[in-house]
């Protein structure tokens, strides 16, 4: 590990001076009893902190990282990149890697169905990308009555103004709920059976994160709901999108979580693990039907006004083009099969028979265990799940391990070992 250009004293120092951290209550943070672990390196499925310990990446540092911190593919095509140009405008302007890499999205669904990528930054983008698409192509069709997004309860589909607008979270997003887009909540597929028919006229998407909740803590949608919502979309001439932030990429077992009840959506939403967790670069994959509404000269005004300056940018893409070859090179998913197994009877055999364990949860290689400790909350065990060599991260009391997909079978065993170890009151 290569030496920090400041101790990790002046850092903690720097930090509480300057910084603002997400989700964070800073008062805690910036307490003079409080130090910050510092990540200095990463490699595989370990992070390494300022002080030279070691850490199994229990969450993916936020559920990004796929195969692992400091791939040799993924380096060097960062690095290869590099060596040509670090941005180029997508203004008016292409470029060769993110040429390459819309091909290779588009091909990972069946032919024909969706067809174009338009580039931006985080999930929250490209959410909002296809939200406003989605009201763009109503506007366009002379549908301007068209404008209302359904979302469920307890969905999180990022923090920008309309995303937050669409999240179901209260403690997230209750104050922001009316800046952004207009959105009615429903908790399942029956309450968007039972919509009244002024709201289904007025009707522009449906909004989904496929199979799995995350931030409502990993709540599972019953098998089956995701291709019904399919059908009661098509049947009322409404748009469905994605969010496959989190869930696509391998997470749930298969590539993307939508493949499980052969859903092809509308629109999808892509991040966090595209670039296999190393840098910023989000896509919003739609139909050629889409497309074509946008279609006409300037006189029109029928263009897609909205972008970002680092819209496909080289970096990100051929990041994302490396992350998509290792899952071929290497065989990710057949051998996550295993892992996936593995997982599941871990947290039978080690957390499932612990009085503080209330439910575990597991879509593939996402598991999450609620707890109900005598002594710490959440947040307090996780910090205690350092001193055993596993870092993650609470939703509330819901303790979530979502390892990089590269983890091996002995780490695996290591990470619920550790939960173990914090689960078990002290007598």
């Amino acid at each position: 590990m290569r030496a920090l250009s400041h101790s990790s004293e002046k850092l903690r120092e720097l930090d509480k001076a300057h910084l603002w951290h997400p989700f964070t209550q800073m008062q805690d943070w910036c307490a003079t009893q409080h130090d910050p672990l510092i990540i200095a390196s990463g490699e595989g499925a370990w992070l390494y902190d300022s002080e030279g310990n070691k850490y199994i990446d229990g969450n993916s540092s936020i559920w990004t990282n796929i195969h692992g911190h400091a791939h040799p593919a993924i380096d060097a095509a960062i690095r290869q990149q590099l060596e040509k140009i670090a941005h180029c405008s997508g203004l008016g302007l292409t470029n060769e890697a993110a040429i390459l890499l819309a091909e290779k999205l588009v091909g990972l669904f069946p032919v024909g169905t969706l067809t174009r990528v338009f580039y931006s930054d985080d999930g929250s983008t490209a959410i909002e990308c296809a939200c406003k698409m989605a009201i763009q192509y109503r506007q366009l069709d002379e549908q301007n009555e068209r404008c209302v997004f359904v979302a469920f309860d307890q969905a999180y589909h990022g923090d920008t103004a309309g995303a937050a607008s669409l999240g179901g979270i209260n403690t997230l997003h209750q104050r922001f709920s009316s800046f952004g887009f207009d959105t009615c909540h429903v908790s399942n597929l029956a309450g968007l059976q039972n919509l009244s028919p002024d709201i289904l006229s007025k009707l522009t998407a449906v909004i989904i994160e496929p199979l799995i909740q995350g931030a409502a803590g990993m709540k599972l949608w019953p098998q089956g709901m995701l291709a019904e919502l399919r059908q009661w979309c098509d049947a009322h001439d409404v748009f469905l999108i994605l969010d496959e932030v989190m869930t696509g990429f391998g997470r749930t077992g298969t590539l993307f979580a939508c493949e499980q009840e052969q859903v092809v959506p509308d629109f999808i939403a892509l991040a966090k693990g595209l670039t296999g967790g190393y840098l910023p670069l989000a896509a919003t994959l739609t139909t050629e039907k889409v497309f074509e509404k946008f279609l006409g000269s300037q006189e029109e005004q029928k263009t897609f006004y909205y972008g970002h300056s680092y819209n496909a940018n080289p970096l990100g893409c051929a990041a994302a083009l490396a992350n998509l070859e290792i899952f071929e090179s290497e065989n990710t998913l057949e051998k996550l099969e295993k892992k996936i197994a593995l997982l599941e009877a871990l947290l039978e055999e080690q957390l499932a028979p612990l009085a503080t364990v209330t439910e575990i949860r597991q879509c593939g290689f996402i598991a999450a265990i609620d707890t109900e400790h005598p002594q710490q909350n959440g947040v307090q065990l996780c910090l205690t799940a350092r001193q055993h060599g596993l870092l993650t991260r609470p939703i509330g009391d819901t303790i979530v391990l979502m390892p990089p997909l590269c983890i091996s079978n002995s780490d695996l065993e290591s990470a619920v070992q550790a939960l173990n170890k914090i689960l078990t009151p002290e007598s």
